[in-house]
């Protein structure tokens, strides 16, 4: 299923989802395709597309039968694979624009791919599972449909998708960023967490995730499901989406058009997609009478209540009840479905996860569960985020005057960057260098990966941009450096040293090649 053709494209830009193991026989060609955009290309369009990515798929096996394929370059294109699932692939075909303002990094793009996906799964489970739950695929593709639309909403700049570019280069999509905190700070929220734990029923113990504005405070969760859950509070719940009606990632770019558009892309959908669809019976206007299907993704459907708890309408109503159901996730680790509670004080997010299969009487032990929180936490919760409060050096925090940076810890998913502000102070000389550098650092991680897995290589690289600013890269030891120093002097050995001397003062000594 495709986005609708209401939906603003962006030039030279095709995203598919699909399984290699349906339309295998001729005239099934079709049924392979899980999710097109954009949609108002003709299905033969749509099945070139798909067919050229299973060719280049089936010919890289040959010579790489371990390894999923990931890129291949064209002469005009760029073909980004993702394999999510086994033999559910997902494709992103972006067209080569000799403007500088459209230079993609490969990785940041899959990391798009990947991002979506994980999202996907925690709310409605594998792509497997809809399809064996209801073989035709028009359950997955409504599904799929609804959430993939909803999500490249926060993309769109005015009437185009604005896809990660080099001007994005310091910062790591997929990452978790954290806020330091103090010891005494730390104690509190240690005692508010073992709280929490212990405000569901029975012997059953809750989860919970801690956020201020948008940096991690604490969690009980596993990596992957810590990095879903935080993408989606950074996307939805955190105080500053509240406050703005938009994501907290998209406040960043210098155009908000794309929070004005929304409403009319989703709007005028569903006719389009009908039109388009109807042929296949797969469009969600004929699916909605079937099954209701929950949009997670759509903006401003979250608010605040009285109590400080989140509610949202999104997930429709329990069996018997008035009100809206409360939302649930799915943990991979525990791989258990648990209820979604949030509670929010000032700068303060508080998410709980509640075990499904604790709650015998739904909403009204959800209730009960709240009331808890209520009693036993709230106190806590608010002197917590008056410590957090007092603490914070504000958006600029984490500036280290001299540098820009992101500093990227690949075994726990875990990054730290300069602040967006000042990141826009860089030139567009120095932008493109260090995207190309990048590029470059990726290249060659996956060549180490598949020469020798499992190892980790240090390796360090300097380059000096055509306008004199020296453009670095660092890895060592799981941990990844990228910098840039505008205001430097010419030496090489300058440039090292101011490396090491930031690894030293801000990273333990951890980025050290000694």
């Amino acid at each position: 299923m495709g986005l609708s053709s209401t939906m603003p494209a962006s030039e030279g830009v095709q995203f598919c989802i699909f399984d290699l193991k349906r339309g295998q026989h001729e005239g099934q060609e079709l049924d392979k395709i899980l999710f097109f955009y954009p949609a108002d290309c003709p299905f033969m369009t749509q099945l070139s597309v798909i067919g050229l990515s299973e060719g280049l798929i089936t010919f890289t096996r040959i010579f790489s039968p371990e390894a999923a394929c990931e890129v291949i370059e064209a002469e005009r294109h760029s073909h980004v694979f993702h394999e999510a699932e086994a033999d559910i692939w997902m494709v992103m075909v972006v067209d080569k624009n000799k403007e500088a303002e459209a230079i993609w990094r490969i990785g940041a793009l899959q990391r798009v791919l990947k991002e979506v996906h994980s999202l996907f799964v925690m709310f409605h489970g594998s792509v497997r599972s809809l399809l064996e739950k209801e073989p035709s695929g028009e359950l997955v593709r409504s599904h799929l449909y609804f959430f993939i639309t909803d999500y490249l909403t926060d993309f769109l700049s005015g009437k185009k998708l604005q896809l990660p570019f080099f001007r994005d280069c310091l910062k790591e999509r997929g990452t978790v960023q954290m806020l330091t905190v103090g010891r005494d700070a730390a104690i509190d929220v240690e005692s508010l967490v073992k709280v929490l734990e212990s405000s569901c029923p029975g012997s059953s113990s809750c989860n919970s995730l801690i956020m201020f504005q948008d940096l991690l405070v604490s969690t009980t969760l596993s990596p992957d499901d810590t990095l879903s859950l935080f993408t989606y509070a950074v996307l939805r719940l955190t105080p500053r989406v509240l406050s703005s009606g938009t994501n907290s990632w998209s406040y960043l770019r210098k155009s908000h058009a794309a929070s004005h558009v929304t409403g009319s892309i989703l709007g005028n959908f569903t006719s389009s997609a009908e039109d388009i669809y109807g042929s296949r019976d797969t469009s969600p206007v004929g699916n909605a009478q079937r099954y209701y299907v929950p949009r997670p993704l759509q903006r401003g459907k979250w608010s605040k209540g009285k109590d400080g708890f989140l509610v949202a309408d999104i997930w429709g109503t329990e069996m018997g009840q008035l009100s809206a159901a409360t939302a649930t996730v799915w943990l991979q680790q525990m791989e258990e479905r648990r209820y979604l509670r949030v509670y929010q004080h000032n700068n303060l997010t508080v998410i709980l996860l509640i075990p499904y299969s604790s709650m015998m009487n739904g909403e009204q032990g959800l209730s009960i569960v709240k009331q808890q929180i209520l009693e036993n936490a709230a106190v806590k919760i608010i002197k917590v985020e008056e410590k957090l409060t007092r603490g914070w050096g504000g958006e600029n925090a984490y500036h280290v005057a001299g540098y820009r940076y992101l500093l990227f810890d690949s075994d726990r998913n875990i990054s730290r960057a300069s602040p967006p502000v000042k990141v826009t102070t860089l030139t567009k000389d120095s932008l493109l260098a260090l995207s190309k550098l990048r590029e470059e650092v990726d290249l060659e991680k996956h060549r180490a990966k598949q020469d020798e897995p499992g190892r980790e290589n240090d390796l360090e690289i300097c380059i000096r941009a055509k306008n004199n600013a020296w453009v670095i890269a660092r890895l060592t030891r799981g941990k990844e450096l990228y910098m840039v120093l505008e205001k430097a002097n010419e030496t090489l050995l300058y440039a090292t040293d101011a490396v090491d001397k930031f690894s030293n003062r801000y990273c333990d000594g951890a980025l050290s090649l000694d």
